[in-house]
């Protein structure tokens, strides 16, 4: 016989009441039936647990050292349980996210919070859309917020549902001060000379530039991958200039300007399992999701006075 949760719940009960017939009454059973599990126990535990006389029963050497393991392990088993209902009660209604680096994430988890206040909102975030992915596949998360260029497939495609929530043309950052910053448009051609900037990622987003510029006639000659403060940073000082899309809030030092013939395009795509436990929410997120990225958009589209707006390309 193995010993069981039940059984250990008994030697506590005998050792607690004192007696036999009072731990039976305590534990709803009859003295007779606790009276043969405790044969039982003893035997598959190799010898007494309990002296019996007039006055009740006493743990033996044998029963002491059980008995204290009961002790611990009882208390310990009752915690996990109840831990374990709270996660399951907790996770069925909360808002597992993951997704790349950008305000777009941020500005989700506020609109959840604010409309579904007391629920659980957690966040994952990486540069690998794979990993995001991944985790919504195995389970790990419920929803992924990420990004892809052009009309390229989103990593899974074949185990999650996407939805495209918007799709931004990818721009140009500048310095303030650099020669072309006073123009409203630009050839990707004129910036051929450039050195250049952006975040890393696992998407093709690096091969769609290259190729870009191929298209444009050069090969970029130096290209720093780098986070987003960098990224920001290394275009104020004007040591590059960095890809752009128009959820990025307005930054201090730097222009924006399309490119002509808009010949990137960053399409933001939420995905989630099918037939996981969050996909009868998916439509709820969805619609924040959308309202996060017209928020930005108009933030962006409000603050600035030239034609553009400031998105680290890369960064969701």
């Amino acid at each position: 016989m193995d010993l069981e949760l039940r059984h250990l719940k008994a030697i506590r009960a005998i050792a607690d009441a004192g007696s036999l017939t009072r731990a039976a009454t305590a534990l709803g059973l009859a003295q007779p039936a606790l009276s043969a599990q405790l044969k039982r126990i003893e035997r598959a535990l190799g010898g007494a647990l309990f002296e019996r006389s007039r006055e009740g029963v006493r743990t033996t050497a044998l029963g002491d050292l059980v008995l204290d393991r009961a002790r611990v392990v009882l208390p310990a088993v009752c915690e996990l349980q109840e831990e374990a209902v709270r996660f399951a009660r907790e996770g069925a209604g909360g808002y597992r996210l993951g997704g790349t680096h950008g305000p777009l994430l941020g500005s989700l988890v506020d609109r959840l919070a604010r409309t579904e206040p007391g629920t659980p909102v957690t966040t994952h975030t990486s540069w690998s859309e794979r990993e995001i992915a991944r985790g919504v596949a195995a389970g790990r998360l419920d929803f992924a917020l990420v990004g892809v260029c052009g009309e390229s497939a989103p990593p899974e495609a074949g185990r999650l549902a996407w939805t495209e929530v918007a799709r931004d043309p990818v721009y140009v950052m500048l310095a303030a001060d650099h020669p072309l910053a006073s123009r409203t448009e630009l050839d990707l051609a004129e910036l051929a000379v450039e050195a250049w900037t952006d975040v890393p990622g696992d998407g093709c987003f690096g091969d769609c530039f290259a190729a870009a510029c191929v298209r444009a006639g050069f090969t970029p000659a130096c290209v720093y991958e780098t986070d987003t403060a960098s990224c920001v940073h290394l275009v104020q000082v004007g040591r590059a200039v960095g890809l752009c899309r128009a959820t990025f809030p307005p930054t201090p030092g730097i222009v924006t300007r399309p490119l002509t013939g808009a010949p990137l395009i960053w399409r933001h795509l939420l995905g989630w399992h099918p037939e996981g436990r969050a996909a009868g929410r998916a439509a709820t997120v969805l619609h924040h999701t959308r309202a996060a990225h017209a928020a930005a958009l108009a933030h962006s589209a409000g603050l600035l006075t030239a034609p553009g707006h400031n998105a680290v390309a890369g960064a969701d």
